[in-house]
């Protein structure tokens, strides 16, 4: 009896004392999506991240990212930059961050697939991540 109870105390202390993976900083759910509003083409795009460097402020904790949206259309032209941001927040319960990017298009743009990118830092560690998302443009 008095092994199985050893076998569980350092069972027990060998959990405890383990260090908890890291989770991997990644961008993920990316949605976008085309609104005609009659002269031009609204587009809204987001994307949430995770794994971020978390620092303590108070009884808090905070976040800093920044991210870039590059665009390429039907006719494979490539526009970078076509949407810049960044984003701190403080939250005593800080697990993931939604990112929001919304710009318009001439109405006259091709029609097709678009492919929004977006390119997200973490301005704690320096970490780079991106995650893609497809919208379509049709009259």
């Amino acid at each position: 009896m008095k092994k199985i109870l050893l076998i569980f105390f350092f069972l027990f202390i060998t959990i405890s004392c383990s260090k908890k993976e890291e989770e991997k900083f990644e961008a993920f759910s990316p949605e976008s999506f085309a609104y005609d509003i009659g002269d031009a083409w609204e587009i809204n795009a987001t994307v949430n991240v995770k794994g971020f460097v978390k620092r303590e402020v108070g009884d808090e904790l905070s976040a800093s990212v920044e991210f870039t949206v590059d665009m390429i259309g039907p006719d494979s032209l490539k526009i970078t930059n076509i949407f810049s941001d960044s984003k701190d927040i403080t939250s005593s319960d800080l697990t993931d961050i939604p990112l929001e990017a919304q710009f318009e298009l001439d109405y006259n743009s091709p029609e097709g697939l678009y492919r929004i990118t977006f390119n997200v830092t973490d301005l704690n560690s320096g970490e780079v991540t991106s995650a893609q998302s497809e919208f379509e443009l049709k009259k």
